[in-house]
């Protein structure tokens, strides 16, 4: 079985809106290895097999660790598989991330992941961070180098807001921004309608809703009791729902879970249903 939740493009590839992201597959703190490093294999080839093709990664998770998982798993890589990475956010200790977005180190970066990756070029490099140090339009200068070297296919930014997103523009195209979204935290809904307004795939990280919304007896709860689906389900049909830019990224660690996430692309809500969620 496979899911198809419609499609977006992303610089020359066009994927499924509904991906994965890679992140659970570190170890407690988004450190080290996994726990289960075979369930990590299984779960990355069993996304591809379910038709996932937009899978999230960086140079933070691990470290390094996730990247080298993604070779290992799925190298050769299947046609059309996009594979996102990001840079310009490290990882000093467990718990601790600092943005550093200097152009020697994000170039660094870049061609480090490629070659953890197994890749001659990335299809999407995210700016992690904005580091507030270095001026945005030297990080995403340096990201545009790299572009037209063919070592980057094309750039996206991470946790920025409209003002950042359209200085960055008026340096390099900018065709992804992944924001931390979902239905119980909106506070970057300003820049998801501005995505949508200019045609630039936004990322949802984090994408199942925690909070009141999704408490037992709550609207998620309702929806998912009506429509047969899981709340976790649900939070993720009403990504899909909410502007046809979202490509949300669940992620998981087994298998089982990858599976019930992916179901979500499956649900179908009315116009009332995704007007009570909010």
């Amino acid at each position: 079985m496979s899911y198809s939740p419609g499609t977006f493009t992303v610089g020359d590839k066009s994927v499924r809106r509904l991906g994965f992201g890679a992140m659970s597959l570190t170890g407690p703190g988004v450190w080290g290895p996994p726990r289960d490093h075979d369930e990590a294999v299984r779960v990355l080839r069993r996304a591809v097999e379910l038709g996932v093709d937009l899978i999230d990664t960086a140079d933070s998770y691990g470290p390094y660790v996730n990247e080298e998982l993604i070779r290992e798993a799925l190298h050769p890589y299947p046609e059309g598989l996009l594979i996102a990475t990001k840079a310009g956010f490290v990882r000093p200790r467990p718990g601790q991330w600092e943005p550093v977005g200097r152009p020697a180190y994000l170039r660094q970066e870049v061609e480090m992941s490629l070659r953890r990756l197994g890749l001659d070029r990335i299809d999407l490099l995210q700016l992690h961070r904005v580091d507030p140090a270095v001026p945005l339009e030297d990080q995403v200068g340096e990201l545009k180098a790299l572009r037209d070297e063919g070592k980057i296919g094309s750039v996206g930014l991470s946790e920025v807001g409209v003002e950042e997103l359209e200085r960055a523009r008026r340096v390099v195209e900018i065709v992804t921004v992944q924001n931390r979204y979902n239905l119980t935290l909106r506070v970057s809904e300003g820049v998801l309608e501005h995505c949508e307004k200019e045609g630039i795939g936004f990322i949802p990280y984090s994408p199942i809703a925690k909070g009141r919304l999704a408490e037992p007896g709550g609207p998620v709860d309702h929806v998912a009791q009506a429509v047969g689906a899981t709340p976790a389900q649900v939070s993720l049909a009403w990504l899909l729902a909410r502007s046809p830019v979202t490509m949300p990224i669940p992620g998981t660690s087994t298998v089982a879970h990858l599976e019930e996430n992916l179901a979500a692309s499956t649900v179908s809500l009315t116009a009332e249903q995704v007007r009570e969620l909010g």
